[in-house]
């Protein structure tokens, strides 16, 4: 799987290719069942073979992921990490494929990577003199080689299942792209996969409990998918003075932080962008940053010392379509707006970007075809 936002609690184990490759903490849980319910069934043994299977098969899954990484970077995206899950790995690209014709390949890429691993193992059993490569593929107490083509051969039709954001619903969206356009094609493939979701939900309860956690991820993941295609199609028309804050108090980067902390209690505002003595934006403190400074240093530090100093700077001239993406790949809760002197003049936050998503949402559904202009501004208050 590719595309999703960054995951948390993950350790890292390296970088490969210029790729960080991370372990998920529930995959070290999982591990550790699978060790301990093979150990009280059959022993060291079971354990260990138990063991052996599952860190090959992740090897599998780790593989696949780079294959949309490495066909991610033959139309110049890069993927700054690849994380493993217990229900399989997630490779981070820094943006979408924009044609379709470049997605159908991205997502094709990881399950062909699975057919050359069976392919090579299926020729090893052969050499090894199994006329039958597959026989020896049980799960338990089976031939590992064969237990790893068998699994490869799932991957393969498992991740091709059109189940958005797996890769059959990435090939889906692709060719759904080519005459619905990118948008309504996300809505119509994350529909898809939702109803997917459900379905391995509904099969967990009689089958396996792991296809609950599989449902539920994918369920989350289409719905998120949606939402930001929502998004990034809203912002291919609006200007970026149309939703920006401008009821904004800045901070001097000599002011000590309990200004910041009392301006958070007292008001709304939760990113304050940091000025010089010539009123020129140096950078933005958000709530976080504070809760960690004072934690810290205490209430007296300067903002300066704890502000984050390299957010970038968006003009007021600009168009949200182009500001986004840079929002998006720092990670930024907020950029500064300013005029071509440097002077402040708004503050474009993500809360306030999905406010206006969601009116836009709501007006869309009542007006078809109505556009967002100056209306959805804050009246123009001023800074």
């Amino acid at each position: 799987m590719w595309g999703v936002p960054a995951i948390r609690w993950s350790i890292d184990l390296g970088r490969f290719g210029g790729i960080t490759v991370r372990l998920h903490v529930t995959f070290l849980l999982f591990l550790a069942w699978i060790a301990i319910a093979n150990f009280l069934a059959g022993g060291w043994r079971a354990a260990a073979g138990a063991l052996a299977l599952i860190l090959g098969v992740f090897a599998s899954v780790l593989l696949h992921e780079f294959g949309h990484a490495l066909a991610a970077r033959r139309y110049g995206t890069r993927t700054p990490d690849i994380t493993l899950l217990p229900i399989g790995g997630v490779a981070r690209l820094e943006r979408l494929p924009e044609r379709p014709a470049e997605e159908l390949v991205v997502a094709l890429a990881g399950p062909l990577v699975n057919v050359v691993i069976a392919a090579v193992l299926y020729v090893v059993l052969l050499v090894l003199g199994r006329t039958e490569p597959m026989s020896g593929a049980s799960l338990v107490g089976g031939n590992l080689a064969a237990q790893l083509l068998a699994t490869n051969v799932w991957l393969v039709l498992f991740n091709l299942l059109p189940a958005f954001p797996m890769d059959g619903g990435r090939v889906l969206r692709a060719a759904l792209a080519s005459w619905l356009g990118r948008s309504r094609a996300t809505q119509v493939a994350a529909a898809i996969g939702q109803a997917f979701a459900f379905l391995f939900i509904l099969a967990g309860f009689f089958f396996n409990p792991m296809l609950i956690f599989i449902g539920l991820f994918i369920y989350l993941a289409a719905d998120s998918e949606a939402s930001t295609a929502a998004l990034r199609d809203l912002v291919e028309s609006v200007a970026v003075t149309d939703v920006m804050v401008t009821d904004v108090r800045p901070l001097h980067l000599a002011a000590p932080l309990s200004d910041a902390v009392e301006l958070l209690l007292r008001g709304s505002q939760k990113e304050f962008p940091i000025t010089d003595g010539l009123g020129r934006v140096v950078g933005v403190l958000c709530r976080e940053d504070m809760i960690r400074a004072l934690r810290t240093y205490g209430p007296d530090v300067p903002v300066s010392q704890v502000m984050q100093a390299d957010v970038p700077l968006v003009l007021w001239t600009e168009m949200l379509h182009n500001v986004f993406p840079r929002m998006m790949a720092g990670r930024y809760p907020a950029l500064p707006v300013v005029d071509a002197s440097g002077a402040l003049v708004g503050l474009l936050t993500r809360e306030n970007l999905a406010e206006v998503l969601m009116v836009h949402s709501a007006m869309t559904d009542q007006r078809p075809g109505r556009r967002l202009g100056g209306q959805w501004g804050d009246g123009g208050r001023s800074i």
